[in-house]
């Protein structure tokens, strides 16, 4: 057990968006400075960090003093370049550890991971070639999804098979990159878990929230989700044992899906999570502070919710009725200093706190 970062030590974030923006505020609560590195200027991060570093992630000079004057790394999204990793990792810790960033990182990983643990995912077949294609839909039927299996987010590099003469364009819009076909799920709803662990091996677990999307983007997280005692405690050990069989540290999301068979796991996100912003206000501890104190080596904080919390993304345009939810009572603006909004674009996010909670 590495002994825990004292006030005054750096975090390394790796990523400058609105993840590593709330990131170090939490981590300046406890005391400790954050040093963000982004290849973008004037990242939402740049607002609130101790320092940051503006350099691409093939700069070996700028990655090295970049770990060098930080104590532990972390980072705020997935698609870090391996190579940049391999250089960091040798001079700092990583926290989560690469090998959660890897099976991350490419959903067929991911998968046979998940089904490796004896969990339960959407059928899913690799698809390389209109061969591939062909063999996965004769497997798995339609309506089915097609998904690179790398760098797909919020939905995007994605196309839905309704039948199979919808193969050819679904493949031709993947653009040549692998994919994997998942077939489709019937479900009632979606639930995401925020769970922690610890440097000692300690676990915590958040209530689950109940997501809602719209054109592939996050849309509402409700607290407390629609769930049977039974299937809110199947949640939570469920995503004890991915995190325990990663060895892992930091914060992740696991999004289920709820079947009449059961809970069934959609992905995993190795980072704090957007279906988890409800804990601002609805925790003593937020996922950002838990995240930290992991990385940090400190005690994992108390998750349990206080409050009732209905959390809404602000998407775009969505900025415009800021001075609107400013003036609702119960609510709780979270703004990103994003400066121009596009349409998919995360601005920020409301919480509604909700009387009725115990």
């Amino acid at each position: 057990m590495t002994e825990p970062l004292p006030p005054g030590s750096t975090i390394g974030i790796l990523g400058g968006g609105q993840l590593g923006r709330m990131l170090a505020v939490a981590a300046s609560r406890l005391g400790l400075r954050s040093h963000i590195y982004e290849p973008m200027a004037s990242p939402p991060a740049a607002d609130v960090a101790h320092r940051v570093t503006t350099a691409s992630y093939d700069d070996a000079a700028a990655l090295a003093a970049f770990a060098a004057s930080v104590d532990v790394i972390t980072y705020e999204f997935e698609n870090i370049p391996t190579a940049a990793l391999d250089a960091l990792e040798a001079l700092r810790p990583i926290r989560p550890n690469r090998r959660a960033l890897a099976i991350s990182q490419d959903r067929i990983a991911e998968k046979d991971f998940l089904t490796g643990l004896g969990l339960t995912t959407a059928p899913y077949h690799a698809v390389n070639s209109a061969a591939d294609l062909e063999a996965a839909i004769a497997a798995i039927d339609t309506p089915a999804i097609l998904k690179t299996t790398r760098l797909g987010y919020d939905g995007k590099g994605q196309a839905r098979l309704r039948e199979p003469a919808d193969a050819p364009a679904a493949l031709a819009a993947m653009n040549g990159a692998a994919a994997v076909l998942e077939g489709f799920i019937s479900f009632s709803h979606e639930v995401s878990v925020i769970a922690a662990r610890g440097l000692d091996g300690s676990v915590a677990a958040y209530d689950p929230g109940e997501n809602v999307h719209r054109d592939g983007i996050l849309h509402t997280t409700t607290v407390p989700a629609r769930l049977s005692p039974g299937q809110r405690s199947d949640a939570v050990l469920l995503a004890a044992r991915i995190l325990n069989a990663l060895d892992y540290v930091g914060v992740m999301g696991v999004e289920l899906f709820v079947t009449p068979q059961g809970l069934l796991v959609n992905e995993i996100a190795p980072r704090v999570h957007n279906s988890g912003h409800w804990t601002q206000n609805g925790c003593a501890v937020d996922q950002f502070e838990q995240h930290i104190r992991a990385v940090a080596g400190w005690p994992l904080g108390d998750g349990g919710r206080h409050a009732d919390v209905v959390m809404e993304n602000l998407i775009g345009d969505d900025i415009l009725r800021v001075p609107a939810l400013a003036a609702e009572r119960g609510t709780a603006l979270h703004l990103y200093g994003k400066g121009e909004a596009r349409p998919g674009r995360k601005m920020g996010h409301v919480n509604r706190i909700r009387p009725g909670k115990i």
